[in-house]
């Protein structure tokens, strides 16, 4: 289920992975700032966390792992898809 949930959610986490970058080298032509990125970013993250949380916590509660353990696990399964096209796309750079 996390994989699954993983695949829309590569849009909000490529968009963190890209904000964070720029925001540590970024040019400087570029002074427009991050408010209208974080204003379209926000509720983007917001909703994929939202959805993600709401469909573990009834897994969470049938588990026999603890709590730790499996919120470790689920988001480890939602961060795959996002970890493989990153993966993918810096070796085809090479």
């Amino acid at each position: 289920m996390n994989v699954l949930l993983g695949i829309p959610a590569v849009v909000p986490v490529w968009m963190l992975y890209y904000l964070a970058v720029t925001w540590v080298h970024s040019a400087p032509e570029e002074n427009d700032g991050f408010g209208v990125v974080l204003i379209l970013l926000g509720p983007l993250v917001a909703a994929c966390g939202f959805l993600w949380w709401a469909a573990n916590v009834p897994c969470a509660r049938r588990t026999q792992l603890h709590s730790a353990q499996y919120w470790a696990l689920s988001l480890l399964g939602m961060l795959l898809p996002s970890a493989a096209l990153f993966t993918n796309s810096s070796v085809g750079s090479r």
